[in-house]
């Protein structure tokens, strides 16, 4: 017998003695998966927590340490709680990663057998690690060989890591494609105030009276802000900053990014303000960081344009790419529900095949027609309709937003109809699961930004089971296919009824600015009520996807800047001159 299938063994009966649970033969396949060095793709519902433990407990046998990698604490947490006395059982030792713990506890976290934490939580603490060991650098050959001989005892470096040897990453799809572009950088502690504060306050006031066609032009497609060169003239003629002893960088740069601010990021969609802080919210997730900033002086231009204080510019002391991190390991493998559709870039860029899971029992899930609209007011109203209508007959809805400020626009219109729901928009984290929990119940009304409550399950009452189950509503589509596919995937779990339908119109970010186009198709189609009865979802399918391959070869091109630069750093390292070719 293999030693996969002894432990799978072992760990079956301790779920059994422990849990009262036993693994279903779809979920050995995932296990399976896991341990072989493969993403399972299973649907929402169907046991990935207690999966992990299969990978983990198989992986941990060899000595070397193993990291179990959740979107965020609080999920780490309760899959430790969850799994520790499972696992603890087989004589394996099980640690928890805790933001903001000291080193020393972090340490002995990861001496454990299987170590569980946040994903972002992992790397950051392997920058820190680097930091250390750039504090010390290593000594000169035969250095060590002398030191012992003179009867010293040479200096132990002590970092929190110990190695990368097995990764089992929750929700891998998210974390390996949605976050790629995002760098994890580690930044010194900000000074209490910044100096220079005058130069980005300078700035705002000066985009405020540029002319937007004149002296810059706005690229909403490619996220960019270029002055012209008219603009270049006027803010070095006309408007020149009034201190400019405090410039860290060149003028022309606080005020193009002053316009970025204004132009393209929006508060309460890409930001929050919260206790005078500007808060960034995770355009995957909607989950809102408290300890994420802009680079390069964009979180202060933010921060001018909504006028609280402004901070002090961090220096970076450690930089990686997702895609240099999770590549230092061994073995990577994990689980989602949506990989299907991004096997290349996953096959490509971190070598890993995607192994689709079928359900254990038949999916349910009725998808209903995309609705369109000529713009958003109509496109609210027909939504609010549409809660109205299924709340009267007992069922819930989950809605699925793209902003929080969206959730609000929702919220008024069903405050106005008297229709009590729940709020989700990523600040209430404590309560968060325990809202999703209760979403399956008869009446329940949850408004929730993209994905707010994953990795929460959604168990219906009984009543709701004949009344057609959970009823999930996309208020608007995203770039990528593969989210709005995890927000549908919150319905018609484990054999369960459930239905979901998408509501679209023509002011959604995607088509104004993706597909001016296809929006004006839906404006000339569109009746007196302002719905169209057009079937676009095959065009809509065709610009999601062209605009994932865009992205993917982005993702693609800063793999390979990074592995240039390592080329350049490491000819540099060994050419005392400073010329690296």
């Amino acid at each position: 017998m293999s030693t996969i299938a002894q432990g799978f063994a072992l760990v079956n009966e301790s779920a059994r003695r422990t849990l009262q649970l036993e693994y279903f033969d779809v979920q050995l396949i995932a296990g399976y998966a896991l341990a072989r060095g493969a993403i399972a793709e299973m649907a929402t519902g169907e046991g990935k927590t207690l999966i992990q433990a299969l990978g983990a407990f198989v992986f941990a046998l060899h000595g070397s340490g193993v990291h179990v990698m959740t979107s965020n604490a609080y999920l780490a947490e309760r899959d430790f709680t969850q799994l520790a006395p499972l696992l603890e059982r087989l004589g394996v030792t099980v640690g928890l990663l805790c933001s903001g713990s000291s080193p020393v506890a972090k340490r002995k976290a990861y001496l454990a057998d299987i170590t569980y934490g946040a994903g972002f939580e992992f790397g950051f603490d392997y920058l820190r690690d680097q930091v250390i060991r750039l504090q010390h650098p290593r000594p000169a050959l035969g250095q060590s060989y002398q030191d012992q001989l003179c009867g010293s005892q040479p200096t132990k470096i002590q970092i929190m890591q110990r190695g990368h040897a097995f990764a089992i990453i929750d929700e891998i799809d998210s974390v390996l494609i949605d976050e790629a572009t995002t760098p994890m950088v580690l930044s010194a502690a900000a000074a209490p105030e910044n100096p220079g504060a005058c130069a980005y306050v300078d700035a705002n006031r000066v985009a405020l009276r540029l002319r937007e066609g004149i002296d810059f032009v706005v690229e909403e497609s490619e996220r960019q802000v270029r002055l012209t060169e008219r603009g270049v003239e006027t803010i070095t003629s006309d408007y020149r900053p009034s201190a400019p002893k405090w410039l860290e960088r060149p003028w022309l740069i606080y005020v193009e990014q002053a316009l970025f601010a204004h132009y393209l990021l929006c508060r309460n969609a890409d930001y929050v303000i919260a206790s005078d802080k500007v808060l960034l919210v995770d355009q995957s997730t909607g989950r809102i960081f408290s300890d994420r900033t802009l680079r390069n002086g964009l979180h202060q231009a933010v921060e001018a344009k909504e006028d609280v204080p402004i901070t002090a510019c961090q220096a970076v002391l450690g930089r990686i790419s997702r895609q240099q991190y999770f590549q230092l390991y061994d073995v990577l493998c994990g689980m989602t529900g949506t990989a299907t559709g991004s096997q290349r870039e996953l096959r490509v860029i971190y070598r890993l095949p995607v192994v689709a899971v079928p359900t254990r029992l038949p999916c349910l899930r009725r998808i209903l027609p995309t609705r369109f609209f000529v713009d958003k007011q109509t496109k609210r109203a027909a939504i609010v309709d549409e809660i109205q209508r299924r709340f009267d007959r007992m069922q819930p809805v989950l809605v699925g937003t793209r902003t929080i400020a969206e959730t609000h626009h929702l919220a008024e219109l069903l405050a106005q109809k008297q229709i009590p729901y729940q709020l989700l928009n990523g600040i209430q984290d404590a309560d968060e699961a325990e809202i999703v929990a209760r979403a399956g119940h008869e009446q329940a009304v949850t408004i929730a930004t993209n994905i707010a409550g994953r990795g929460t399950d959604i168990r219906l009452a009984t009543p709701v089971v004949q009344r057609g189950g959970l009823h999930v509503i996309s208020s608007e589509p995203h770039e990528s296919a593969r989210v709005d596919r995890q927000l549908f995937g919150r319905c018609a779990r484990q054999g369960d009824p459930g239905s979901c339908q998408m509501f679209v119109s023509a002011e959604d970010v995607l088509l104004a600015t993706h597909a001016p186009r296809l929006a004006a198709r839906i404006c000339r189609a569109a009746d007196t009520t302002g719905e169209a009865d057009v079937d676009l979802m095959p065009s809509l399918g065709r610009l999601q996807r062209r605009i994932e391959r865009l992205h993917f070869q982005q993702r693609r091109q800063m793999v390979s800047h990074d592995r240039w630069m390592e080329d350049v750093m490491a000819k540099l390292a060994g050419n005392p001159s400073g010329i690296p070719f």
